[in-house]
C-alpha cells in the first residue's frame, strides 16, 4: 500500500470506528453511576432500524437521530427502572432487553430492507483539510465523527475535572457517603443511564445513516457489536480517552483484516473477518490479568529488572471497576 492509501484507509478506521467510540462512552457514563446496562447490543439494532425509517419517511437526517437518541434513552430507562425501583437484576434486565430489541428491530424493520434512506455526507473543515496527512484523517468526516472527537474531550473533562463528574464518581464508588453529602443517588443513577442510552442509541443512526447506509436486516453486521462495546468499557477501565482508544483498536483491527485478506490468500475470509472479536476478548484478558494472585507469584519469581518492568506495564493496564458498578443503593 502506498502512503496516501494508508492515510485515507486511517481516516476510514476513525469514521468506522466513532459510533463504537459513542456507544462505548455512553455506557461509560452509566456504569460510573453503577449501573450495567447489559441492553447496548439491543439497542444498537434497534435504534439503526429505527433511525433509518424515521429518516426514511420523513427525509430528515435530524429526526433520524433524534429517533435513535430517543430509543436508546427509553430502553435505558427501563433498564434504570427495573434496576433502581423494583430492585431487580440488572443483568438480567438488560440481557433480556437486548434479545428483545434485536428481535423488534429484524420484526420491524423487515418492510424496510435494502430500501435507500438519506445519507451522512463528509463536511470537510475549511483550511484544516489542507494540513497534510493530519486533514486527510481528523478534518474530511462528516458531523457525527466530529461529534465524536468532541465528545471524547468532553466526556472526560467532565467526568475527572467538574464538581458533578465527581458527584457521578462518588455515586459509582460509595453512594452511601455521596447520599451523606445530599447526593440524590438514585436519581443521578436514573439520568446518567438515560444520557448512557441516548449514546448508545445515536450510534445506530451512525451506522445505518452513515457508516453502513441503510438497513439489511441480519446481515447489517451489527449484531454483536454491543457486547464489544461492553468489554472495550472495561479495557478502557470506565475512562472515556482509554475507551475511545480501545474503540479505535477494534476499528483498526477491523481495517487490517481487510487489507491483509489478498496478502494471506491461504486464509478463509471469514477467519480474517471475525478475527477481531476474539482478539479484542484477548486484548481484555491481558488487561485483566494482572490482577491475578499467580502472576504476582510469578513476578515474585524473576530476577529484580525483569519484575519491575513487567510491574510496570501491568499496572498502567490494570482496571479497578466503581465497587458499586451493579450495587443497588438503598436509603436506610
Amino acid at each position: 500500500m502506498t502512503g496516501p492509501e494508508i492515510v485515507i484507509g486511517l481516516a476510514g478506521v476513525l469514521t468506522t470506528a466513532s459510533p463504537i467510540v459513542v456507544a462505548t462512552i455512553g455506557e461509560t457514563f452509566a456504569e460510573r453511576a453503577g449501573v450495567i446496562n447489559l441492553s447496548v447490543n439491543g439497542t444498537i439494532l434497534l435504534s439503526a432500524m429505527g433511525s433509518f425509517v424515521v429518516a426514511l419517511s420523513t427525509g430528515s437526517l435530524v429526526l433520524g437521530f433524534l429517533a435513535g437518541a430517543l430509543i436508546g434513552a427509553v430502553v435505558a430507562l427501563i433498564v434504570a427502572f427495573g434496576s433502581i425501583t423494583l430492585r431487580q437484576s440488572q443483568v438480567a434486565i438488560g440481557f433480556v432487553l437486548t434479545l428483545f430489541c434485536r428481535d423488534l428491530a429484524y420484526f420491524l424493520g423487515n418492510p424496510f430492507m435494502g430500501e435507500k434512506g438519506p445519507i451522512l455526507s463528509v463536511r470537510p473543515i475549511p483550511l484544516l483539510k489542507d494540513i497534510p496527512i493530519l486533514g486527510t484523517m481528523f478534518f474530511k468526516q462528516d458531523i457525527m465523527t466530529y461529534f465524536s472527537f468532541v465528545l471524547i474531550l468532553a466526556a472526560w473533562w467532565w467526568i475527572f475535572r467538574t464538581r458533578p463528574g465527581l458527584t457521578l464518581r462518588a455515586v459509582g464508588e460509595r453512594p452511601e457517603a455521596a447520599f451523606a453529602r445530599g447526593a440524590r443517588v438514585n436519581l443521578i443513577r436514573c439520568l446518567y443511564t438515560a444520557l448512557g442510552g441516548a449514546l448508545v442509541g445515536l450510534a445506530g443512526p451512525m451506522f445505518s445513516l452513515g457508516v453502513k447506509a441503510g438497513w439489511k436486516g441480519t446481515i447489517s453486521g451489527l449484531d454483536g457489536l454491543g457486547w464489544i462495546v461492553l468489554a472495550i468499557v472495561i479495557f478502557g477501565a470506565w475512562n472515556p480517552v482509554r475507551a475511545a482508544l480501545g474503540a479505535y483498536l477494534f476499528g483498526l483491527l477491523q481495517w487490517l483484516s481487510v487489507v491483509l485478506q489478498p496478502s494471506l490468500p491461504g486464509i478463509p475470509s471469514q477467519v480474517l473477518q471475525v478475527a477481531p472479536f476474539p482478539l479484542m476478548i484477548l486484548t481484555l484478558l491481558l488487561v485483566n490479568i494482572g490482577n491475578a494472585e499467580w502472576v504476582e507469584r510469578v513476578l515474585a519469581a524473576l530476577p529484580e529488572r525483569p519484575r519491575s518492568v513487567a510491574a510496570r506495564i501491568f499496572r498502567a493496564l490494570r482496571v479497578v471497576q466503581p465497587s458499586s458498578l451493579g450495587v443497588p443503593f438503598e436509603r436506610d
